[in-house]
């Protein structure tokens, strides 16, 4: 147990160190890093990010969530790119190269092909001296006081401070764009989270002769046939127009089984709710999620413009779907 103890207290100054690195940062942010964003937004080609070892790994991931976030981005090895990877960056592009020392030999050594590109070199150091960073059009300072690591020689504090600042250029071109969940989601097709952002109430609704749906005045019993055929646990009850009036739940049966015995000549008007929880049919998936979790309910009516009735849906549905 004592063990457990120390490991916590070392794990707890490492998050410490590199959480005071972050605000170091943030205080030190300055007009390199605006005129970094504002070339990027004006870029015209691609970001190309450049980074050897440990910077390589976080330059791959800042390419990463450039391109999720409407800026067109990959990452490129600068060794690579000495031996032809070069031919990727064409004019109008702008290249981000990530060093800590500023003195990568790698990304040094191709800075004079780039240079005869029209290009715009970003260089991101700890060193406002150093060769990359007088070489390039516009240098981002991202130095930290102290590393995480106890011999101050694995990077740690530093590569958490220039992913953050990653992250930061990405989120302020997010915002500078105007970028949308919309947006998003065109580039996040797949998994969960492509569901969430595309799927919509429509592509999961039952509709036509899945809908549960009686119309007003129809006897309880007769209603009671239809929810069951439907199997959503709910009924709607609509006009003679197809516009929704009420709905009636199994929940609801079940509470009227315990109050009366007689249902004689009852009609599903008599009990059915008045003023049911809806969606739209062009809605998302993931907004009815939300919608039935708020209210506590297992299923939604949905309704087109004017409370015209035209599907249901219930979590089951969204937990097929892989919403849930």
């Amino acid at each position: 147990m004592e063990n457990c103890k120390q490991y916590l207290d070392w794990a707890r100054e490492v998050l410490r160190i590199e959480a005071e690195s972050l605000h170091e940062i943030a205080a030190g942010l300055d007009g390199g890093f605006t005129r970094a964003a504002a070339a990027l937004l004006q870029c015209s080609g691609r970001v190309v990010v450049m980074g050897m070892g440990k910077s390589g790994h976080i330059g791959r991931k800042v390419a990463a969530t450039l391109a999720s976030t409407g800026t067109p981005a990959f990452f490129v090895h600068p060794a690579e790119a000495a031996h032809g990877d070069l031919g990727m960056i064409v004019d109008g592009d702008a290249v981000m190269a990530i060093s800590n020392s500023g003195e990568s030999d790698e990304i040094i050594a191709v800075i004079p092909a780039l240079k005869r590109k029209n290009i715009t070199l970003i260089a991101i150091t700890a060193r406002p001296q150093s060769a990359m960073a007088r070489h390039a059009d516009i240098h981002i300072t991202a130095a930290v006081s102290n590393e995480a690591c106890p011999l101050g020689l694995a990077p740690t504090s530093s590569t958490t401070a220039v992913m953050a600042l990653g992250d930061a250029l990405a989120v302020v071109l997010l915002k500078a764009r105007g970028f949308t969940p919309d947006d998003f989601a065109l580039s996040h097709p797949a998994g969960s989270l492509g569901k969430r952002l595309l799927l919509r109430v429509a592509d999961i609704m039952h509709g036509g002769g899945g809908l549960p749906a009686v119309a007003g005045g129809t006897l309880l019993k007769d209603a009671i046939v239809t929810m069951s055929e439907k199997g959503l646990g709910m009924l709607a009850v609509t006009d003679g127009c197809g516009r929704l009036k009420g709905v009636f739940t199994d929940g609801d049966l079940r509470r009227l089984f315990q109050q009366r015995d007689n249902f004689a000549g009852l009609v599903v008007d008599e009990i059915m709710h008045t003023a049911p929880k809806t969606i739209g049919v062009d809605k998302l998936a993931a907004e009815a999620l939300k919608q039935m979790q708020q209210n506590h309910i297992n299923g939604l009516l949905v309704v087109e413009e004017g409370g015209l009735l035209v599907g249901a849906l219930n979590m089951h549905d969204l937990l097929k779907a892989g919403i849930v």
